[in-house]
Parts: C-alpha cells; structure tokens; sequence
C-alpha cells in the first residue's frame, strides 16, 4: 500500500492525532493482511495471503489491543472538539472493542458460513486483482500456490475450536461442503481457480504457473471438503442453530455498533412487516386486479409484467450497467453531486457458486480498481427485472457505490479506517442502501406497478430479517396475530416456511437467505435498523432546521451526510441529526 493510500505522508498535528493513528492502525493491519491491502488498492505482496491459524488470529488481537491503549493515550478523558477527529475517536474505539470481543470470544475458531466466512473471502480477493498482462497474472498464480498453506491455517483454527468445543451449526458445515463442491466442478471438474485463469492471454511460462497454481488450490480445498464433511461434521453433531443471547449481543455490537434493544427492535420488526404487507396488497391489485400478493409475483416472474424480462447473464449484466448510468445523468447536480469518479461504477456477472443475493465491491482508494455490482446467474438464465431495479439502487446509485466511492474521494481528510471496509460498520452501510431505495421511491422512480412491487419486496426482506433474526436466534415466541406459527417459538423451519410466504424469490434464495441468518447472527438486522436510523437522523435534522427558521435542503444534507464516514448506530442518528443543510 503506498502513503497516500494510508495517509502516512502527512505531517502529524495536533488536530489530525486521531486520524493518523487510524491510519496507522490500517497499515499494521494490511501488514497482517495481503487480501486487505489489496482491496484499498495496495499492490505489495499481492501474491501472498493471511495467516488464518489461530496464530494470525492472536497477531490480529495484539494490534487491536495495542491500538486501543494508544488510542486512549492520545485522547486521555477528553473528546476531541474538532468533529472529524471526535467521529474518528468514536469510531475507532467502538470497532476495536467490537472486534476484540468477537476475536476473543472464539467466533474465529468456529467460522464456517458462505458468505461472511474465510473461503468466500478468499475467493473475493482473486476476482479484485489487477489481471492485464503476464506479470499480473504471474502474481494471481503465485497467490494460488499459497491457497493450500493458507486453507491449512484456517483448518488448524477449526480444530482448535474442536479442541475447546467450539462449533459451528451442522447445517452451516454442510452448506460449506457444498459450496466447495459447486466450485470444484467448474472448468469441467479442474475447478473454479482453473475457470478464473482459463482465458488468460498469457505466455506459456505464466500459463503453467497458472495451471500449476490452480490445480494446487483445487486440490486443498477437496482436502478441506473431506475433512469437513467427515471429521468436522461429526464432532459439531448436535451444536444448535441459533447462537444464544450471549453470542448474539457480541454479534449485534460487531454488525451494528450499538447495544441495540432486542425487544423493542423484534416488535418494531413486526410492525413494520404488517405495514409492507398492507402496502405490498396495494400494490399487487394494480398488477392483479382481485388477484393476491404472490399471484402478482408470479405473474411478473413468469412474463415480467409491465416491467420485462431479461433473457441471458450478459444481456442481464448490461441492462443493469445501463440503469447505473441513466441514474447517474437523472440525480446528478439535481440531488447529488457525481462529478468525477464517482461515476465508475460497473455491473458484473459474480462467479459460479456465489450465494444468490447481488452484491457490491468498493472502488480502490485511488480508483484503479472501480466499484462494481455482481449479479449472481440465475439457474434458467432469465432475469425478470422486478425485483432487480431496486435492488441496483442498492447495490449501485443511490445505495453502495454512492457512499462507499464518496468516502474513498475523502479518505486523505478523514482516514482510511472512517472511509474503507475496515472500519466500516455493516448497519451504516447497508442501512444508506436501504434508505436509498426508499430516497428513489420518494423520487418518484417507481412509477411501475411492478417495479414498486419489486421495492416493497426488498422492504419486506429487511423487515422479516429483523423478525426471524432475531426470533431464530434467541428463541423468542411468534405473536398470536402471526401467519406462521402463532403462539410456537422461532426454529429454522418455522423461519424457512416464513420467509417463504412473504418474501418474492424463489426457494434457492429462501434457503441461502436462512441459511446466511444462521450463519452471521445480528448481520441482517442492520438493513432495516440502519435505515431507521437514516430516516430518524434526517427527520431531527430537518426539525432542527424548522427550529432555527431554516429551510432544509435535501441534497446538501445528504452530501454532508456523505462526508463524515462510518459510524456505529449509536452514534450515527445523533451526528445525522447535527449537520448542517441549510439553503445557501
């Protein structure tokens, strides 16, 4: 990574102390880190990757652990006055004491899942490198060789966990030993790493440093199937679903940033669920007349109504790049500012044996890698694009891309930790996505039946997360006026048959979606709590504004809002609330 990617080039002062220890803090972790240094856009040792033994993990905590006491030194008992420094002293000291809880509490040792686990990060990190010419390549093969070293760390995490009693859901194991095999298929059974190189134009000294290094890497991850499908899976027999209230309060501070009120957020989840669900009626009889909720899915599932359908993942993946773009001219100078590289921002067709839910990359802190949405391939290769407009709103302008490209434009002023993923607190960010979405329907851009179906089925998503989250995990009793079993306690099937009923997608997404829930207890629930938090923080902002005799501008609220980076949510609605917007 070089200096002005972490900020070191700058001449420590007073004001920036707190900054600059952030900075210092990304640096020792991109030490520790190859895969990390990668994503803000470092190019030194992107042929090696991190030390996944429980080793790597104790490194990790000491530079956590030694952080946080500088990080005290430096602050002593009084908040900085100036306000990117207090954010940064906040935000800095919430996520060390976060992750340290969550590194010390053995999650590490237990770490299989999908989607947030360590083989779905590896992956990651080969689609995000530099690939346009031999050398480049040659880097990608030489990562490639350190896969099996780096699978023999994260095994050896395993077997500590074993060692303690410390495992992960059966399900979850089973899960992972079938997403290794989904992979190992591809290129014809040579396996994913051998279909990522396959159409490399290389030399033929590179060609069989790639052969060599993806057949390696193939090769350790068939061994970690085996193991975990036999000797892992036994031994975690019997480990619950759900993780416990103890577990979860861990979890909610790590996803979320605040010490959230579990009862109060299950009613509220509940009550949002009987609002989208009276809207989502409304809704479907414009479609349907007389006709049902999931009779209007259906309807544009099939033949995709007024909205359309899209036939064929490159056709799909253009469409998509072509709604990115045609928001970008409308909000432009209108409702946002997105001049420059903001602009960047491409669609993606994600790899074979993805999860089924779209996501988003961020852009390098420099900009040579843009920000990018993946859409993962559907199994008929059609693509109805009622549920899909709203959900690259989400995942491109106005939602991920918009922020997270906003921060990295600001990364030199804050810090990289305020304005990366590594700081980056989850319920922030996905709730800004989720607020973007709704932004869009305030703007008038779901004029389409199917379209706004296709919003409110992204809002009935997130308000079922909060319910079954929540429910599966602490046991918690379904209401008496509930559709799915009143009066029982949550398990997985009840959560399953749930889902289901009232979320449009399809069974291959229902079943990936509990599963992630199972898999990243406390990660769902900040969609909807964080945009609660976003909308909470504008309404006090332009009641602040109202009370000053101000007239509060939107736009210049949003762009402030923009600015300041990450924020846990206990912190986030009180700083929202605060910012200037006034109309020039």
């Amino acid at each position: 990574m070089n200096d002005t990617q972490t900020g070191t080039d700058r001449t420590a002062r007073p004001s920036r102390a707190v900054r600059d220890l952030a900075d210092d803090h990304v640096r020792r972790l991109t030490e520790l880190d190859p895969i990390l240094a990668g994503e803000l856009g470092g190019t030194a040792r992107q042929d090696e990757l991190p030390d996944l033994s429980p080793d790597g993990t104790a490194a990790l905590v000491a530079v956590c652990r030694e952080t946080l006491d500088r990080l005290d030194a430096t602050t002593g008992a009084r908040e900085p006055t100036d306000p990117d420094e207090r954010r940064c002293a906040r935000l800095l000291g919430e996520r060390l004491g976060a992750q340290l809880d969550h590194l010390t509490s053995g999650e590490p040792l237990r770490a299989v899942q999908e989607l947030f686990g360590p083989l779905a990060t590896l992956r990651t990190a080969f689609t995000l490198m530099p690939v346009d010419g031999d050398e480049d390549w040659a880097t990608v093969a030489a990562r490639m060789t350190r896969v099996p070293e780096a699978l023999a760390g994260y095994r050896a995490s395993l077997a500590e966990g074993c060692r303690r009693g410390l495992f992960a859901a059966p399900r979850q194991v089973v899960r992972v030993t079938e997403q290794i095999d989904a992979w190992n298929r591809d290129a014809g059974g040579r396996g994913w790493f051998a279909a990522f190189a396959a159409d490399a134009s290389v030399g033929d000294a590179v060609r069989a440093e790639l052969d060599r290094g993806a057949q390696q890497a193939t090769t350790a991850l068939g061994e970690l199937r085996d193991w975990l499908a036999a000797e892992y899976l036994t031994a975690a027999a019997g480990t619950p679903d759900g993780v416990g209230p103890d577990r979860y309060r861990i979890a909610n501070r790590f996803w979320n940033g605040a010490d959230i009120d579990t009862t109060e957020a299950y009613e509220w989840g509940w009550s949002e669920f009987h609002r989208i669900r009276a809207e989502m009626a409304v809704e479907a009889a414009r479609i349907v007349p007389g006709g049902s909720v999931r009779e209007a899915m259906e309807l544009l599932e099939t033949d995709g109504g007024t909205t359309g359908v899209v036939v064929g993942g490159e056709a799909a993946r253009a469409h998509l790049q072509k709604i990115m773009d045609e928001t970008i001219a409308e909000l432009d100078g209108v409702h946002f500012d997105l001049s420059g590289r903001l602009r960047e921002v491409e669609s993606r067709l994600a790899p074979a044996g993805s999860a089924t839910a779209p996501y988003y990359t961020p852009p390098a802190l420099d900009f040579s890698r843009p920000g990018r949405t993946w859409l993962p391939r559907s199994e008929d290769d059609r693509y109805p694009l009622w549920n899909l407009i709203s959900t690259w709103y989400h995942e491109g302008v106005p939602g991920h891309h918009l922020q997270l490209a906003s921060w990295a434009v600001r990364s030199r002023e804050l810090s990289t930790f305020q304005t990366s993923l590594v700081g980056a607190v989850s319920a922030d960010v996905e709730g800004w996505a989720l607020y973007a979405e709704l932004l869009m329907d305030e703007l008038g851009h779901h004029a389409d039946p199917g379209s706004r179906l296709g919003y409110l089925n992204a809002q009935m998503l997130r308000a079922v997360r909060v319910v079954i989250d929540l429910g599966m995990h602490l046991s918690l009793p379904i209401p008496d006026d509930s559709p799915v079993g009143p009066g029982l306690r949550w398990t997985p099937e009840l959560g399953r048959e749930f889902f289901g009923r009232h979320v449009g997608g399809g069974d291959a997404m229902a079943d990936s979606e509990l599963l992630r829930y199972l898999g990243g207890p406390a990660q769902a629930i900040g969609y909807k709590l964080g945009e609660r938090a976003w909308l909470t923080g504008r309404e006090r902002a332009r009641a602040a504004h109202a009370a000053r005799g101000e007239e509060f501008d939107l736009s210049a609220w949003h762009a402030a809002a923009l600015a300041q980076g990450t924020l846990g949510l206990d912190d986030l609605v009180p700083e929202l609330a605060a910012l200037p917007a006034a109309r020039a």
